[in-house]
Order: C-alpha cells, then sequence, then structure tokens
C-alpha cells in the first residue's frame, strides 16, 4: 500500500463538478493506492502514519490536532514507467480488492474520532488543494 500525504490548508475533490468530499481548515490530504497483496496489516499501518505523522505545524500529528483528512483513492501511484511512454498499471490491484481496503483505511481513522472526507472510488475526480509548507511525503508498507 501506498500514501502520498500533502499537508494542505484546504482540499476538495469533486465529481462531475460535485463536490463529494471537503476538508476545509489545515489538515491533510491522503492519496492511497493499493497493490495486489496488501491486507489488514497494511491498512493498519496506512491509517496510523496518516493519523500520527507529525507534518502538521508545530509538530503536531493530525490527532494531535484534531485536523481532518481527505482520503481519496489512487490507483496511479502504482504506475510503471520505467519502460516506453506509456505507464502500466498491472502493479495496481483491480478494484474489488482495494475499494474495501481503502474503505478499512477510512474506517480506522474515523475509529480514531477523526474527521475524514472521501472522494468516490473509481469515480473520474477532480481534486483541488492548497498545499501548505509545501509538505509532500510518501508512505510504503
Amino acid at each position: 500500500m501506498r500514501a502520498v500525504l500533502q499537508r494542505v490548508t484546504r482540499a476538495s475533490v469533486s465529481v462531475d463538478g460535485e463536490v463529494v468530499g471537503a476538508i476545509d481548515r489545515p489538515g491533510v490530504l491522503a492519496l492511497v493506492g493499493v497493490t495486489h497483496d496488501d491486507g489488514p496489516a497494511e491498512v493498519a499501518t496506512v491509517a496510523r502514519k496518516i493519523a500520527e505523522l507529525r507534518i502538521l505545524r508545530d509538530e503536531r500529528s493530525v490527532t494531535d490536532a484534531g485536523a481532518p483528512v481527505l482520503v481519496v483513492s489512487q490507483f496511479t501511484l502504482y504506475g510503471d514507467a520505467r519502460k516506453g511512454r506509456r505507464p502500466t498499471w498491472s502493479a495496481a490491484a483491480p478494484g474489488p480488492v482495494a475499494e474495501p481496503l481503502v474503505e478499512a483505511v477510512v474506517a480506522d481513522l474515523r475509529a480514531r474520532g477523526l474527521e475524514v472526507a472521501t472522494g468516490r472510488f473509481g469515480a473520474d475526480m477532480e481534486v483541488a488543494l492548497v498545499n501548505d509548507g509545501p509538505v509532500t511525503l510518501l508512505v510504503e508498507t
């Protein structure tokens, strides 16, 4: 499992012009990708990193600050562009495998008492954000 974590002052995701998820104060945008052999252990690790990494201002975590998180599924995190001009997506898990794992990350974060907004799995989404810092980290399990 991979997650790109961006410290943001605000972020939103829209589908067909409709905002389906947004955070309107400082927090974290988490782009989450799933590969074929991911499972509960990877979900727990990614959720813990999202909640506990001290990447917000004053070295605070999302949990410390009570900050919101916007989780957006992103299979392209497993794109491979080492050969040719067209990336391959073979390392990305198919939707029926990936969707429940992304939902499990969201559920884990919510179980921690965090405010979590989401995109729409499998949709053609437009993500808007204001990166704060900028701070962007890659988390891999």
